[in-house]
């Protein structure tokens, strides 16, 4: 597999520059993400880096909550006549990531990495919503943080 990602960092994160992953970061949480785990080739994959505003509206338009979020997913499902491999779109909020990496006493990068992999497993369906899915997703995301040397994320919460 040889994911194509697509970054795109929202202007308004001037100053947020210090604590946001690089390309090759994405593409290495993204790719252990999707290894094994989808028929594509050259999975296409758009990560955009965004401020509070425009997850607080995309959150608010989408999902009917009125405040920022860590990740959003937006899945891309082409009709079947159309060979493109293109997985969809992940929006990530950087204050909000950065802040809940503080809050959580995690780092930085373990977070971010969280979110990618997070964000990736919703966009191949998995979810969260009933418990016995959660069960699941969560433990893909330790199974797949672990193989790339981040702790479980979810280590300190109860259960």
């Amino acid at each position: 597999m040889n994911l194509l990602l697509d970054l795109q960092l929202a202007d308004e994160l001037d100053g947020c520059s210090d604590f946001l992953p690089s390309e090759a970061q994405l593409t290495r949480w993204a790719s252990a993400a999707l290894q094994g785990r989808t028929a594509f080739i050259e999975p296409e994959l758009t990560v955009r880096l965004v401020a509070e505003d425009e997850s607080q509206a995309l959150n608010s338009d989408y999902r009917g909550k009125d405040y920022p979020t860590n990740v959003l997913s937006f899945p891309f499902e082409a009709p079947p006549e159309v060979p493109l491999e293109l997985l969809g779109d992940l929006i990530i909020c950087a204050q909000v990531v950065q802040r809940e990496a503080v809050e959580q006493g995690k780092t930085a990068e373990a977070h971010w990495a969280h979110m990618v992999v997070h964000g990736c497993l919703h966009l191949l369906g998995y979810d969260h919503i009933k418990d016995d899915e959660a069960d699941v997703m969560e433990n893909l995301e330790r199974q797949i943080l672990a193989s790339l040397g981040y702790p479980d994320p979810y280590l300190d919460e109860a259960p």
